[in-house]
Formats: structure tokens, sequence, C-alpha cells
């Protein structure tokens, strides 16, 4: 049971305002568990609960099997990271990560022992004397995650604490918080925005909207099978796109359906979770950028690259957007009063469309995801 996090019916008010609503979800000892979703969305506010610093109205919070009502947050077995590292400015480094153990009355040979042990484990041996306006915002979240870590709690609260930091060092920091969860096993519950870190550093994502958990799974399955139409827009990029769902494909079996864009009929994934059994009706389809692929035109030259069951539509490019690894292409359809972004490699003999040029689009069945309007 160590570590282990459990919510069960938990629902927080300011006022008026219901900032969560009923959530229930576990998290596994050694776990690195990360609340996602937009600003508003609950997640902090999910996290000072589990901290102590907020009390739920409704609802129980057991960590390690015990319930934490009535238990202040000086006596949980979890510490917090914050978004800005609260450094004390006059201490060195050692004294920084050392003051949660002196306060505890701890032996100074246990804290020298601890405090060594914790500025190793994130890369900080030789800054011990340093004072924090001496180091960069990188090495100033180490010296708070180490200030965390060492009075070893059983789970971890990380608040959005990369967020101050530039792209490429915030990169950096992600590797390094999954090596130190992996090598410590400590659970951590890591709150952000940023869907690149979740997805980079989670074995378990909560994807939260409106006070609401919508969705909790591995990054991977997140990606691949979101369950609702919001978790399908906020994970990676998708259009999408109002269809009309005519009835069942021949595959139905293999949950297909037949929609319609436009002047244009083609088959698509049906989620029974998301859609249940509509026979019609409005719906959207999620198509993700990536899985649109884009050639010269007109259709019947990309016709000869595209299985059977294939989508294919032409249009003309409205708008090149150059990402470096990647070129995404805006493109209006002939078909339908509607714009689809197509996503592909930049490199390796790609060919580059420019506005104006008129291409063929085309996408699998499997491709896109059917969810209620």
């Amino acid at each position: 049971m160590s570590g282990t996090v459990e919510l069960v019916g938990v629902t927080k008010r300011f006022g008026s305002h219901l900032a969560v609503d009923a959530i229930s979800f576990g998290i596994g000892s050694g776990e690195f568990f990360s609340l996602l979703g937009p600003s508003g969305c609950g997640k902090s506010t999910t996290l000072r609960m589990l901290s102590g610093f907020e009390a739920p109205d409704e609802g129980t919070i057991r960590i390690a099997g015990q319930d934490m009502a009535d238990v202040p947050p000086y006596r949980r077995p979890t510490n917090i990271v914050f978004q800005r590292w609260a450094l004390f400015p006059h201490m060195s480094v050692e004294a920084n990560v050392a003051f949660g153990l002196e306060a505890e009355g701890r032996p100074r040979a246990e804290i020298r022992s601890r405090v060594g042990d914790a500025l190793a484990l994130v890369g900080l041996s030789g800054f011990a004397a340093r004072k924090p306006g001496q180091l960069s915002g990188g090495q100033m979240q180490r010296v708070a995650l180490a200030r965390a870590l060492v009075k070893r709690p059983k789970v971890l609260l990380l608040d959005e604490p990369l967020s101050a930091l530039d792209l490429k060092l915030r990169h950096q920091m992600q590797i390094e918080l999954k090596r130190i969860q992996q090598e410590i096993g400590t659970t951590f519950v890591f709150v952000t925005h940023d869907q690149g870190e979740a997805l980079a550093m989670s074995d378990k994502v909560a994807v939260m909207n409106a006070g609401r958990v919508e969705q909790i799974a591995s990054p991977q399955e997140l990606y691949d099978a979101p369950a609702t139409r919001f978790v399908a827009g906020f994970i990676g990029h998708a259009n999408l796109l109002p269809v009309t769902v005519e009835g069942a494909a021949d595959g139905a079996a293999n949950g297909l359906a037949m929609v319609r864009l436009g002047d244009l009929h083609f088959a698509a994934a049906v989620r029974e979770t998301s859609i249940g059994d509509m026979p019609s009706g409005e719906a959207i389809l999620a198509l993700r950028f990536e899985r649109v692929r884009i050639g010269a035109g007109p259709a019947a030259e990309a016709a000869g690259a595209a299985g059977a069951g294939v989508a294919r539509a032409t249009g003309v490019v409205r708008q090149m957007i150059f990402g470096g690894a990647s070129v995404q292409y805006v493109v209006g359809l002939d078909a339908a009063p509607v714009e689809i972004t197509a996503e592909q490699p930049h490199g390796a003999g790609a060919p580059v469309f420019a506005q104006g040029t008129p291409v063929t689009l085309s996408w699998e069945p499997a491709d896109g995801r059917l969810f209620k309007a």
C-alpha cells in the first residue's frame, strides 16, 4: 500500500464555482501519474487536496490506506514541489535542502548523509555551498526537488514545476525527472497543462476538463484511442470535422460507419463509448494531422497508392506552416466548406506544396474516430 493514492467521489467548491466534480480514481504505488488539462480544469485544486492545503467538500482521499480527513499537511506522507522554487535566498543549497530535516530535529550526521544523497540524485553534488542566486533556473528547480525528496515522502506532488523553464531546459528536466522517479520508486503526482510533458514522462495520465476526469490511460492509449471528443482534441493535433453518419459500413462488425462530409462519402471508426449504436445523425470526426496523407492532385494520381476503403479528397493549400521537423498544410476542400490540416515530416525527399497548390488528401477508415456532436 506504500505510496498508493485513492480518491473516491471527491468534490470541491469555491462559492458557487464547482472546481472538482465528484472525481474517483486510484494511483498505484511507484507510478508517475499526471493530471493534465487546461487552466481552470481542477487539476491544481486536486493536487492541493492531496497535499492537505485544501479540504474536499465531499468524498474521501486515502494515501497508503489511511484516510486523510483531518490530517494536516505537515503530517501527510507527501511533499510538494511548486511552480516557483521558493528557495531561501540567504541560505546555501545544502542548507535549503536540509531545512525540513532540521525542523524535524534529525541528527546532524543523518542530515549530512541524506542531503548528500539527495544532491547526488539530482546531479548537484558540487553545488552545496552555493546560494540560489548563483544558480540557473534548472539548477534551482533541482534544489527544490532535492529538498522535497530528502524527506523521503511516499508521494511527491509536483505543481507545474517546469513551466518557468525555457523549452530546451524543460525537455532536459523531463528526462531527469523520469530518471529520478524510476531510480527511487517514489509515487509522483504531476500537474501540467502541457500535453508533451505528460505524454513524455507518465505511466498514466488523467485528462481533466471542467472539474471532471475525461479519461485515465497510458500516454499511448490516450493518443491512439481517445475516449471522448475533448480528449481527441486536447491530446495531439486533430481535425474535428462535422459529419453526418449515414449508417453501418460493410465493415460494421469491425466498428465502421459510413459518413458524409459535404459531397464526400467514406468509412470511419466508431468508438462505442462515444457514439453508441447511433445509426445516423450528426457527429464529429477526429482525424489527426499526421494521419492525413498529402500528394499532388488530382485524386486519380493518388488512387494507386491508396488501399481499398481509403477516403480521398481534393483541395487547395491555403497555408503552409513550417515547423522544422515537420510541415503542416491547411487545405480547403473542394467537396465541402471545411479545411483539413495535414502534417508530414520535413526532408527525406518529401515534396513541398506552396500556397495555392492543388493537392489530394487521403486517410484510412481507422484513422478517423467518430464522436457525438
